[in-house]
């Protein structure tokens, strides 16, 4: 993959994490409301959040994930995550996965931060399955998914561990046919509603 790519959309910068961020991390990834539906438990200070930077920045040299922090070109605010993770390039597929600090969520901010890393795994990498493993009580996760073309397969019973507790998971794809057809109609909301580029 060589350089880490670097995105944007209108509101956003998608950029490679480096420890500059780690603060602000660990701040997101401590808080209850946002690790509910995680899959993993809360960093529990900042040397966590270090280590989890060298381990997306050794997964990224290593070709099987691609994590990008979520910027606020407004202000250079960093809000979350958003990442490519089980990256397989051989077989064409990966897992989207992502998450907000909370000051920011409804504003559409992670529907057109992961709308730009789909665009980048099918385009730019050539993948033809892009999955996703949620908790059947992410509402809010799930009709994201759902908004943005993903099929729900089935259920994965005791996939999760977290807080000592075994969780399932739903399972979601969305194939690069499937999201051909549903960006097309992205562009024609976006350009309806005058939202600019995704």
């Amino acid at each position: 993959m060589g350089e880490f790519p670097r995105l944007q959309t209108k509101r956003l910068h998608l950029v490679q994490i480096d420890h500059r961020y780690k603060d602000e991390l660990f701040e997101i990834l401590s808080m209850d409301e946002v690790t509910r539906y995680y899959g993993k438990d809360n960093l529990v200070d900042t040397e966590e959040a270090s280590e989890l930077i060298d381990h997306f920045y050794r997964l990224f040299h290593e070709k099987r994930s691609i994590r990008w922090g979520i910027i606020w070109k407004e202000n250079n605010q960093f809000l979350g995550t958003v990442g490519l993770n089980n990256l397989n390039l051989w077989n064409k597929k990966a897992e989207i996965g992502y998450e907000l600090h909370p000051t920011y969520w409804r504003r559409g901010i992670t529907l057109e931060a992961v709308i730009k890393v789909l665009d980048y795994g099918y385009h730019d990498l050539d993948l033809y399955r892009i999955g996703a493993l949620t908790f059947p009580q992410n509402i809010a996760s799930n009709e994201l998914l759902r908004k943005l073309g993903f099929k729900q397969e089935g259920t994965l019973r005791g996939y999760l561990h977290q807080n000592y507790k075994a969780h399932d998971a739903l399972v979601h794809s969305l194939l690069r046919p499937e999201w051909i057809g549903k960006r097309r109609r992205f562009i024609r909301f976006r350009d309806r509603f005058h939202i600019g580029s995704f």
